[in-house]
């Protein structure tokens, strides 16, 4: 369950833009924007009050009691979304969403599976699958959860477990379909089947062998092609 509050302070930016971003970032700020009531306000928050409020037993579903810098009115906030650099993996960009603690607020949740090692149908040689990673939820912001535990112990070969099968915690209503949203599986491991040549291809194989390889000693080497730019992770199948 949530219900971890964080008094976050932050500074109203009047800059915007690159360059500015860039110059927060290298004096240890994350450039932002909170959603007020009324409106939406540019923010630079320091790295590290954020990574310390973030790591809370609620993670990234903490109330964030945001004081703007000069001034005492406090803005209790959650995060809605954020953007972490693609290599490094920092944290960019934040959008902060001021919330009323007593209205009930939907926000998406991390699945998490326990005792598929007891599960009969693994211990066979079955394999596990978790087709749902995340859940949708209503709740008031200081009982959004922090995860879904979904207990597949007893799972056996070939059963399924559907979201009707779990019981939503106290405080939280599930929102994705109870039916059609399947949480975990157990499935036979996929059989190896070796296929017999029909008919006449084992001739037609061996007719063609020669000319196949000459072919191959034509090409002399296998052809590799790299992508204009060079950049890594990019490829051309």
């Amino acid at each position: 369950m949530s219900g971890d509050r964080f008094r976050l302070e932050v500074k109203e930016r009047e800059r915007l833009g690159t360059p500015e971003s860039r110059r927060l970032r290298k004096q240890g700020f994350i450039p932002g924007v909170l959603y007020g009531k009324t409106a939406a306000r540019a923010i630079a928050i320091g790295e590290r009050d954020l990574r310390a409020a973030l790591n809370t037993a609620s993670g990234m579903h903490a109330v964030l009691d945001v004081v703007l810098e000069g001034q005492s009115t406090t803005h209790p906030s959650i995060l809605k979304e954020y953007q972490r650099d693609p290599v490094r993996g920092f944290v960019r960009h934040v959008d902060l969403q001021e919330v009323r603690l007593d209205v009930a607020i939907q926000a998406t949740v991390q699945v998490h599976l326990i005792g598929g090692e007891d599960a009969p149908g693994v211990r066979e040689g079955g394999v596990l699958s978790a087709p749902s990673t995340t859940l949708n939820v209503e709740a008031l912001p200081m009982e959004v959860p922090e995860s879904i535990e979904a207990d597949v112990s007893g799972m056996e070969m070939g059963d399924t477990l559907r979201l009707e099968d779990l019981r939503a915690p106290e405080g939280a209503t599930f929102l994705d379909d109870p039916h059609e949203t399947v949480i975990a599986t157990v499935s036979a491991p996929a059989a190896e089947i070796e296929e017999e040549p029909e008919e006449g291809e084992e001739l037609e194989g061996a007719e063609g062998e020669g000319l196949e390889g000459e072919g191959a000693d034509e090409a002399g080497e296998s052809d590799a092609s790299t992508g204009p730019d060079g950049e890594p992770g990019t490829a051309e199948s």
